[in-house]
């Protein structure tokens, strides 16, 4: 990639949990920071006007830069899943990303590599089953939604850019996300296992998300899918044990799976009920180090 130390890096969803920090780091990693915003008053030297559902974007400021990292998409955990919500979902995630895909695939001088955010839905829901990255997807709306996702950023591909889909597992970070969402119950003392607790969550922290998007930006060997996930899944039983002890409060008090169906509706079974165990095989033959590869020692490191 020429100069492996400074790179010029165009970021779509900028603002979100994970582009945030994101941001921060690799711009105190020395590198060069484009966001793409979505209000063309907004626009600077380091912010570029895209518009995914006008599909609008200014591809001239984008020449020259080495790499995308494409992050932006509708939230699937916020707001009950309406045939409306769930059609925002697909469309936020495929009309963007194929939107940046082609844009880069048509410069004149393509950036060397699309990081195109993806996530472990695409396995679907598997029991106790090892899974890795040649693992086949799933089935169900989560796993429908990824598969789209990934082919939507073929154009990028097939211009010899190196596409990367980081397959995100469950992100532990106080900032947002489960974890965050979770703190509350068992800061009451009511916390305890989703439904009979033998789901395997497989989950990373934010901190080795972001070291793993920072890896993959330079890691000429990864390509395709890239499983983001700490190398120790546990059950929801587990899980909430882990967090009890760390917070030192009881993780006594179930929530039912038909109690979690009534009050989230369809989503309550693929986001917690369901379950997938994930081994993160490309990261860790391509020489990633996780910084917290257990959950107690992550949760330690968080709380």
């Amino acid at each position: 990639m020429g100069n492996h130390l400074h790179l010029d890096v165009a970021i779509t969803g900028a603002t979100g949990l994970l582009g945030r920090p994101l941001v921060t780091s690799l711009r105190a990693s020395g590198h060069r920071v484009r966001v793409l915003v979505r209000r063309r008053e907004d626009v600077g030297t380091d912010a570029v006007f895209w518009d995914p559902q006008r599909r609008e974007i200014d591809a001239a400021a984008l020449e020259g830069i080495d790499a995308v990292v494409h992050l932006a998409g509708e939230n699937i955990g916020e707001g009950r899943w309406t045939d409306e919500r769930k059609k925002l979902i697909v469309q936020s995630r495929v009309d963007g990303t194929r939107l940046i895909a082609s844009t880069i695939a048509g410069l004149s001088k393509k950036p060397r590599v699309m990081i195109s955010a993806s996530a472990i839905g695409a396995y679907g829901n598997r029991g106790d089953e090892w899974l890795d990255e040649s693992s086949h997807l799933g089935s169900g709306f989560l796993a429908d939604v990824v598969h789209a996702w990934e082919i939507a950023a073929h154009a990028a591909r097939d211009a010899d850019i190196r596409v990367v889909h980081p397959r995100t597992g469950i992100v532990l970070s106080k900032e947002g996300g489960a974890l965050a969402k979770l703190l509350l119950p068992f800061r009451m003392g009511a916390g305890g296992r989703m439904g009979n607790g033998q789901q395997f969550m497989s989950w990373v922290t934010l901190q080795d998300t972001i070291r793993a998007f920072e890896f993959a930006l330079t890691s000429e060997s990864l390509v395709g899918p890239v499983n983001v996930v700490a190398p120790n899944p546990v059950t929801n039983a587990e899980f909430s044990e882990t967090l009890g002890s760390v917070m030192h409060r009881p993780s006594l008090i179930a929530a039912p799976a038909f109690a979690l169906k009534l009050a989230l509706g369809e989503m309550a079974q693929p986001l917690l009920l369901d379950g997938a165990r994930i081994r993160p095989k490309k990261l860790l033959e391509a020489g990633f180090r996780f910084l917290h590869p257990t959950l107690e020692d992550a949760l330690r490191a968080i709380l």
